[in-house]
């Protein structure tokens, strides 16, 4: 049996693994408990700080040295004080895997917890979705479709970039302002599975192959 401590940005995170991940691996011998970040006491969910962030992901490592750690955070949109933002070295122009594994390597370095392995959402979560934008037929007309298959036909769902009026979830909005990312989230990607998610967002599978090699320990 292997145990791994997920910490996840929000709720729609949250709901993902309890609902898709902790099931499937659960059959294998591995067990994923979702933690939703604290924020302040009385508020949880959202990367606003890493400086709030980091007292959290290293205890969770020190708790349990027998659990592994890692994190479900968004690349779009994190705080300025998250390790390696602000480095001159960080591939601004580089691809969304590249841009994140970046960030994964000066955050691992920053915790430095044998037992710690990030994982930052290229660019969001959102960006799933788009592995199968015909699952949005049944929240949306056909119009909004279009448009979001358009969007895949040119782009790759990591691919879809991070600024504040593109990115996976704008994207989404712009034709289907009445898309809600604690709802319609968690059942999209139920409803479009592992295996197309895992064939269309590389970065998105390199981090459950990590999880599925602690199977084997």
């Amino acid at each position: 049996m292997s145990r791994i401590d997920l910490l996840a940005e929000g709720q729609t995170e949250e709901t993902f693994v309890r609902e898709l991940l902790q099931p499937h691996y659960a059959r294998m011998g591995l067990f994923l408990t979702p933690i939703l970040v604290s924020t302040s006491p009385e508020h949880k969910g959202g990367v606003v700080s890493y400086a709030k962030i980091k007292p959290q992901i290293t205890r969770l490592c020190k708790q349990d040295a027998g659990a592994h750690v890692t994190t479900m955070f968004d690349l779009y949109a994190l705080p300025g004080d998250f390790p390696g933002k602000s480095d001159p070295a960080r591939p601004h122009q580089g691809s969304g895997h590249q841009k994140a594994a970046f960030l994964e390597a000066q955050l691992a370095q920053n915790i430095r917890q044998q037992n710690f392995v990030p994982n930052i959402m290229v660019h969001e979560y959102e960006a799933l979705l788009f592995a199968q934008p015909e699952r949005f037929a049944d929240w949306t007309d056909r119009k909004a479709v279009d448009a979001l298959t358009a969007i895949r036909q040119t782009h790759a769902p990591e691919d879809i970039n991070d600024d504040p009026h593109t990115a996976p979830s704008k994207r989404i909005l712009a034709v289907m302002p009445g898309y809600q990312k604690t709802f319609h989230g968690p059942l999209l990607v139920c409803e479009i599975g592992l295996d197309a998610m895992r064939k269309d967002c590389p970065h998105f599978d390199a981090w459950l192959r990590w999880l599925e090699a602690l199977i084997q320990e």
